[in-house]
């Protein structure tokens, strides 16, 4: 059976993002932080196909949900 890979994006709403710097810790190649330790992706949010169960977690543990997939 083939497996038919999916496209993952995520997106960091810098609204209610506080800093706490999980995401890209968790993921650190999908999310960074600017100047002031806000997070933001890297690129346009494209998550590598390895990286998706990472980039689910930090989804999961953002303590503000400042993060989102894209669809």
């Amino acid at each position: 059976m083939r497996v038919i890979p999916t496209t993952l994006k995520v997106a960091v709403d810098a609204t209610k993002c506080d800093g706490y710097g999980i995401c890209f810790d968790v993921c650190p190649s999908v999310f960074t932080s600017d100047e002031w330790g806000y997070a933001s992706t890297v690129g346009d949010g494209t998550v590598p196909e390895e990286d998706h169960d990472k980039a689910i977690r930090a989804i999961s543990l953002c303590p503000e949900q400042a993060i989102r997939e894209i669809t």
